[in-house]
């Protein structure tokens, strides 16, 4: 931020409630963008901050992408509250995470005695009991049979544009360096191309599987891990962001 003469500050987050400490000096409104949390949306939204967060609809109602979706066609949507009954309770497993991209719950594979199970566990809590950004007796869950993953790129894009990237798995292992094939940089413009104006600023995660290139999900730009990312070009692409200055 400092290398590109954009000026910031550091808060923290209020639990629970929201809002930042120190309350921060604002001298345009017009342009503030938050990042660190996806609950800073609420802060945001409450101080009418521009562009703020940049919100983004669920990735898997998005119909140009389904064909390209890690496992989308079978996909199956259940509200936390249907699973102990809609759920087969048998010894398999299903990767799991919140359609919405509320961070409610990180997405991961479980058996499905341990979904059930964490079911059980919120729907015996009454609604006022439960914390805000908690999963939820009507929180949508997707669940899907896990693939074999080879490789895990996140993508950041910006006014449709990829602006960097970042390797963040290879295989099993965890790791972060600023590379990505060139058939996956194709597959991820491409990505970009089928669905424009999906949002302003946006993370994509895409993969290699042993049946070819896929899209994972995305994810709210403010509060997506950046990796081995470039951040000066990140940076400077949200601070002219839609051609103006930030």
């Amino acid at each position: 931020m400092e290398r590109l003469g954009i000026s910031y500050s550091w808060h923290k987050v209020v639990p629970f409630v929201g809002d930042l400490d120190p309350e921060p000096e604002i001298e345009d409104r017009n342009a503030v963008v938050l990042f660190g949390s996806y609950t800073l949306w609420r802060y945001a939204q409450k101080e009418a901050l521009n562009p703020g967060v940049f919100k983004i609809r669920p990735f898997v109602h998005e119909k140009p992408w389904h064909p390209h979706l890690l496992n989308g066609a079978d996909a199956l949507f259940l509200s936390l509250q249907d699973i102990p009954e809609s759920l087969p309770n048998e010894d398999r497993l299903w990767f799991m995470r919140p359609v919405d991209d509320s961070k409610e719950e990180p997405g991961r594979v479980r058996h499905a005695s341990e979904i059930i199970a964490l079911a059980k566990r919120v729907l015996a809590l009454n609604e006022e009991e439960i914390p805000k950004g908690s999963l939820r007796h009507d929180t949508e869950l997707m669940l899907t049979q896990p693939a074999q993953i080879l490789k895990e790129w996140r993508i950041w894009i910006v006014n449709d544009v990829v602006r960097t990237f970042s390797l963040y798995k290879e295989g099993s292992r965890v790791i972060y360096r600023p590379e990505i094939d060139q058939d996956a940089a194709d597959f991820a413009e491409q990505m970009v191309r089928l669905n424009p104006g999906y949002a302003r600023a946006y993370v994509m995660d895409i993969c290699r599987t042993e049946t070819g290139l896929k899209m994972l999900e995305t994810n709210c730009i403010n509060a997506a891990g950046f990796y081995a990312a470039d951040l000066l070009k990140l940076a400077d692409a949200i601070h002219h962001i839609d051609g103006y200055k930030a």
